[in-house]
């Protein structure tokens, strides 16, 4: 099945990793996220980006900041990932993440 080789493609890189894990418990915006596992700003607005479009973050909350400007957090949408790799294929198991 080619979406799941498609996706593990999109998880596998080292940034969607550290952004789904530091995600997993609590909603953050992206400059926490950035903050906290020391990544650059720009490679990771893509990736939030390119995540949200796969459905694996998702926004929990928007707030306005004192300057009147949009604050987004984001949180996992997955608990944990699974993945079976067997002759006849992929098997891909999330386990959604309940807020």
């Amino acid at each position: 099945n080619g979406s799941a080789i498609f996706l593990i493609q999109e998880i596998i890189d080292e940034t969607a990793l550290k952004i789904i894990l530091s995600t997993i418990d609590d909603a953050k915006t992206t400059l926490q996220i950035c903050y906290e596992n020391k990544l650059p700003p720009s490679s990771t607005y893509k990736k939030i980006r390119k995540l949200q479009n796969n459905k694996l973050i998702s926004i929990e909350k928007i707030n306005i900041d004192s300057k009147g400007k949009k604050v987004i957090f984001y949180r996992s949408t997955i608990k944990s990932i699974e993945f079976n790799l067997k002759k006849d294929g992929l098997l891909l198991q999330f386990n959604k993440n309940h807020h």
